[in-house]
């Protein structure tokens, strides 16, 4: 049966970060887990639900607005893929933190949208975090997401401009050229300079179902794992 696919999946998961945690003195608990649901059916979603799981991610908005529409209240989704402009509403409707901030001008639209949709007298803040890119100078100029470690200070300071915004932390992946071990070493030491100037922004999330050892060896406080605990996806 799924359900036990799905269990068997995340009580093994639960085994590795909390081995993880303590192989490093760490309490399992500082460690939260979100499990990534895109491409799998909001049937596996309810099952994770009933398993105990309220954290869910995605990295597609329609996708994500989907699993969420009438979904239970007391689930909360994250927000991990590129953010495009024309979908910064819908995005805002369900998800309740965003990951993947990396433009200062979508940061712009998503504080004016939180004004507009929020009673003028209680605005309701967006949990946000900056994705940091752990890639090459040229690995970044092709593309690929996420802010330079040396701007991220910079970034940071306009970000905290935003009331609408609410600042927790950094997101990064580590390269597909580079062993996690050393990527994550390196995010450590930008994380604890960044947290110097912003204590309160403790969150740090890091980690996939390849690496998150590695990950949470080097402090990640926050793991999205996807198909180690749902299995291999299947693309349309």
């Amino acid at each position: 049966m799924r359900s036990n696919e799905i269990a068997l999946g995340l009580a093994n998961a639960k085994e590795r970060i909390t081995s993880a945690a303590i192989s490093v003195k760490r309490d399992p608990s500082e460690i939260a887990l979100i499990v990534v649901t895109k491409t799998f059916p909001k049937s596996d979603v309810e099952i994770l639900y009933e398993l105990g799981i309220r954290d869910f991610g995605e990295n597609r908005d329609q996708e994500g607005s989907l699993k969420a529409d009438e979904f239970h209240l007391d689930a909360k989704w994250h927000f991990q893929g590129q953010i495009q402009s024309n979908k910064i509403k819908s995005i805002l409707s369900w998800a309740d933190v965003i990951h993947s901030l990396a433009d200062l001008d979508h940061a712009k639209r998503i504080n004016d949208r939180v004004f507009l949709a929020a009673d003028k007298s209680n605005v309701s803040k967006i949990p946000i975090l900056i994705q940091v890119s752990l890639d090459s100078d040229l690995v970044r100029s092709e593309g690929r997401n996420g802010i330079d470690p040396k701007e991220i200070e910079k970034f940071a300071e306009s970000i905290m401009q935003f009331e609408g915004l609410e600042l927790k932390g950094l997101m990064a992946v580590a390269p597909i050229s580079e062993i996690p071990e050393s990527a994550f070493a390196r995010l450590a030491g930008i994380f604890s300079d960044f947290q110097r100037i912003y204590p309160d922004a403790k969150w740090l999330s890091a980690g996939m179902s390849g690496d998150f050892e590695s990950a949470i060896h080097h402090g990640a406080t926050h793991v999205r794992l996807g198909s180690s605990i749902l299995g291999n996806r299947s693309y349309l």
